[in-house]
Protein backbone atom coordinates (compact mmCIF):
# COMPACT_ATOMS: atom_id res chain seq x y z
CA UNK A 1 0.00 0.00 0.00
CA UNK A 2 1.44 3.33 -1.03
CA UNK A 3 0.84 6.62 0.68
CA UNK A 4 0.73 9.93 -1.08
CA UNK A 5 3.25 12.42 0.33
CA UNK A 6 1.82 15.12 2.54
CA UNK A 7 2.17 18.58 1.09
CA UNK A 8 2.90 21.84 2.82
CA UNK A 9 2.96 25.36 1.51
CA UNK A 10 6.33 26.36 0.11
CA UNK A 11 5.98 29.73 1.83
CA UNK A 12 5.95 28.00 5.22
CA UNK A 13 9.22 26.24 4.44
CA UNK A 14 10.71 29.51 3.19
CA UNK A 15 9.68 31.16 6.47
CA UNK A 16 11.40 28.43 8.46
CA UNK A 17 14.58 28.74 6.38
CA UNK A 18 14.60 32.51 6.81
CA UNK A 19 14.05 32.16 10.55
CA UNK A 20 16.87 29.68 11.00
CA UNK A 21 19.31 31.87 9.10
CA UNK A 22 18.14 34.96 10.98
CA UNK A 23 18.70 33.31 14.36
CA UNK A 24 22.07 31.85 13.34
CA UNK A 25 23.33 35.15 11.93
CA UNK A 26 22.18 37.02 15.04
CA UNK A 27 23.56 34.59 17.62
CA UNK A 28 27.02 34.89 16.10
CA UNK A 29 27.47 38.28 17.73
CA UNK A 30 26.96 36.86 21.24
CA UNK A 31 30.54 35.59 21.30
CA UNK A 32 31.81 39.14 20.91
CA UNK A 33 31.82 40.45 24.46
CA UNK A 34 33.98 42.14 27.01
CA UNK A 35 34.97 40.40 30.28
CA UNK A 36 32.25 40.45 32.94
CA UNK A 37 34.58 42.03 35.50
CA UNK A 38 35.87 44.72 33.16
CA UNK A 39 35.38 48.24 34.58
CA UNK A 40 37.27 50.86 32.56
CA UNK A 41 38.04 54.10 34.30
CA UNK A 42 38.57 56.10 31.11
CA UNK A 43 37.43 56.13 27.50
CA UNK A 44 40.95 55.17 26.43
CA UNK A 45 40.78 51.95 28.47
CA UNK A 46 37.44 51.07 26.87
CA UNK A 47 38.80 51.69 23.37
CA UNK A 48 41.83 49.51 24.12
CA UNK A 49 39.62 46.65 25.32
CA UNK A 50 37.37 46.96 22.26
CA UNK A 51 40.42 46.90 20.00
CA UNK A 52 41.37 43.55 21.50
CA UNK A 53 38.12 42.13 20.10
CA UNK A 54 39.08 42.79 16.48
CA UNK A 55 39.88 39.14 15.71
CA UNK A 56 36.54 37.98 17.12
CA UNK A 57 34.79 40.69 15.12
CA UNK A 58 36.61 39.67 11.93
CA UNK A 59 35.50 36.06 12.43
CA UNK A 60 31.94 37.31 12.94
CA UNK A 61 32.07 39.29 9.69
CA UNK A 62 33.36 36.28 7.76
CA UNK A 63 30.75 33.96 9.26
CA UNK A 64 27.99 36.47 8.58
CA UNK A 65 29.03 36.75 4.95
CA UNK A 66 29.20 32.97 4.53
CA UNK A 67 25.72 32.53 5.98
CA UNK A 68 24.44 35.48 3.95
CA UNK A 69 25.73 34.03 0.69
CA UNK A 70 24.33 30.62 1.58
CA UNK A 71 20.93 32.12 2.31
CA UNK A 72 21.05 34.08 -0.95
CA UNK A 73 21.79 30.90 -2.84
CA UNK A 74 18.75 29.21 -1.33
CA UNK A 75 16.54 32.25 -1.87
CA UNK A 76 17.48 32.49 -5.53
CA UNK A 77 16.41 28.88 -6.01
CA UNK A 78 12.82 29.70 -5.10
CA UNK A 79 10.07 31.31 -7.13
CA UNK A 80 8.47 33.92 -4.88
CA UNK A 81 5.67 36.21 -5.96
CA UNK A 82 8.01 39.17 -5.64
CA UNK A 83 11.71 39.26 -6.46
CA UNK A 84 14.59 41.64 -5.82
CA UNK A 85 17.79 42.13 -7.80
CA UNK A 86 21.34 41.39 -6.66
CA UNK A 87 22.04 45.05 -5.91
CA UNK A 88 19.14 45.24 -3.46
CA UNK A 89 20.16 41.90 -1.97
CA UNK A 90 23.70 43.11 -1.24
CA UNK A 91 22.48 46.25 0.50
CA UNK A 92 19.97 44.17 2.45
CA UNK A 93 22.72 41.91 3.76
CA UNK A 94 24.77 44.94 4.79
CA UNK A 95 21.73 46.30 6.61
CA UNK A 96 21.11 42.97 8.33
CA UNK A 97 24.74 42.84 9.39
CA UNK A 98 24.50 46.27 10.99
CA UNK A 99 21.25 45.31 12.69
CA UNK A 100 22.84 42.20 14.21
CA UNK A 101 25.59 44.44 15.62
CA UNK A 102 23.01 46.38 17.66
CA UNK A 103 22.99 43.86 20.56
CA UNK A 104 26.74 44.31 20.97
CA UNK A 105 26.68 48.11 20.80
CA UNK A 106 23.72 48.05 23.18
CA UNK A 107 25.72 45.93 25.62
CA UNK A 108 28.66 48.34 25.44
CA UNK A 109 26.59 51.46 26.02
CA UNK A 110 24.50 49.69 28.69
CA UNK A 111 27.61 48.86 30.72
CA UNK A 112 29.77 51.88 30.00
CA UNK A 113 27.27 54.60 29.08
CA UNK A 114 29.13 57.11 31.24
CA UNK A 115 32.08 56.97 28.80
CA UNK A 116 31.86 58.83 25.50
CA UNK A 117 33.41 56.07 23.30
CA UNK A 118 30.58 53.71 24.31
CA UNK A 119 28.08 56.29 23.05
CA UNK A 120 30.03 56.69 19.81
CA UNK A 121 29.92 52.95 19.12
CA UNK A 122 26.15 52.78 19.55
CA UNK A 123 25.47 55.98 17.64
CA UNK A 124 27.88 54.94 14.87
CA UNK A 125 26.12 51.59 14.54
CA UNK A 126 22.77 53.36 14.36
CA UNK A 127 24.00 55.92 11.84
CA UNK A 128 25.44 53.32 9.48
CA UNK A 129 22.24 51.25 9.66
CA UNK A 130 20.17 54.36 8.89
CA UNK A 131 22.31 55.35 5.91
CA UNK A 132 22.13 51.84 4.46
CA UNK A 133 18.37 51.83 5.05
CA UNK A 134 18.19 55.06 3.04
CA UNK A 135 19.98 53.35 0.19
CA UNK A 136 17.52 50.45 0.35
CA UNK A 137 14.66 52.92 0.37
CA UNK A 138 16.02 54.65 -2.72
CA UNK A 139 16.23 51.31 -4.52
CA UNK A 140 12.71 50.40 -3.46
CA UNK A 141 11.17 53.78 -4.33
CA UNK A 142 10.17 52.79 -7.90
CA UNK A 143 8.19 49.88 -6.47
CA UNK A 144 6.60 51.39 -3.37
CA UNK A 145 5.98 54.84 -4.82
CA UNK A 146 7.55 58.24 -4.28
CA UNK A 147 5.13 59.27 -1.52
CA UNK A 148 5.70 56.12 0.55
CA UNK A 149 9.47 56.42 0.10
CA UNK A 150 9.43 60.06 1.16
CA UNK A 151 7.35 59.26 4.24
CA UNK A 152 9.66 56.48 5.38
CA UNK A 153 12.73 58.60 4.71
CA UNK A 154 11.58 61.11 7.31
CA UNK A 155 11.97 58.52 10.09
CA UNK A 156 15.51 57.77 8.93
CA UNK A 157 16.43 61.45 8.74
CA UNK A 158 15.18 61.94 12.31
CA UNK A 159 17.21 58.94 13.44
CA UNK A 160 20.34 60.32 11.78
CA UNK A 161 19.73 63.72 13.37
CA UNK A 162 19.25 62.33 16.86
CA UNK A 163 22.31 60.10 16.51
CA UNK A 164 24.46 63.08 15.58
CA UNK A 165 22.96 65.03 18.47
CA UNK A 166 23.74 62.18 20.86
CA UNK A 167 27.36 62.11 19.68
CA UNK A 168 27.61 65.86 20.24
CA UNK A 169 26.11 65.68 23.72
CA UNK A 170 28.41 62.77 24.63
CA UNK A 171 31.39 65.08 24.20
CA UNK A 172 30.00 67.20 27.03
CA UNK A 173 27.87 64.92 29.21
CA UNK A 174 27.94 61.22 28.20
CA UNK A 175 25.68 60.13 31.06
CA UNK A 176 22.64 61.90 29.58
CA UNK A 177 23.41 61.61 25.87
CA UNK A 178 21.32 58.48 25.17
CA UNK A 179 18.15 60.19 26.40
CA UNK A 180 18.07 62.26 23.23
CA UNK A 181 17.16 59.15 21.23
CA UNK A 182 13.69 59.59 22.70
CA UNK A 183 13.27 62.42 20.19
CA UNK A 184 12.56 59.71 17.63
CA UNK A 185 9.03 59.48 19.03
CA UNK A 186 8.46 62.82 17.29
CA UNK A 187 8.89 61.21 13.86
CA UNK A 188 5.11 61.11 13.21
CA UNK A 189 4.96 64.86 13.81
CA UNK A 190 7.76 65.48 11.30
CA UNK A 191 6.05 63.18 8.79
CA UNK A 192 2.79 65.11 9.04
CA UNK A 193 4.58 68.45 8.79
CA UNK A 194 6.52 67.35 5.72
CA UNK A 195 3.42 65.89 4.08
CA UNK A 196 1.51 69.13 4.70
CA UNK A 197 4.37 71.23 3.32
CA UNK A 198 4.68 69.01 0.26
CA UNK A 199 0.95 69.19 -0.35
CA UNK A 200 1.04 73.00 -0.13
CA UNK A 201 3.87 73.18 -2.65
CA UNK A 202 1.86 71.07 -5.07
Amino acid sequence: MTHEPRLIQKSRLDALVDGVFAVAMTLLVIDIKLPEGFHPATGAELLEALSALKIQFLVYVISFLVLGMRWASLAQATKPHETVNDHFLRWSLIHLFLITCIPFSTMVVGRYGDLAPAIWIYAGNTLLAAFVAMQLLALAAPHIGAVAARTRRVDLVVLVGTSLLVIGVSLIEPRHAMWFYLLNVLSPVFRKTRSAAHGTQQ
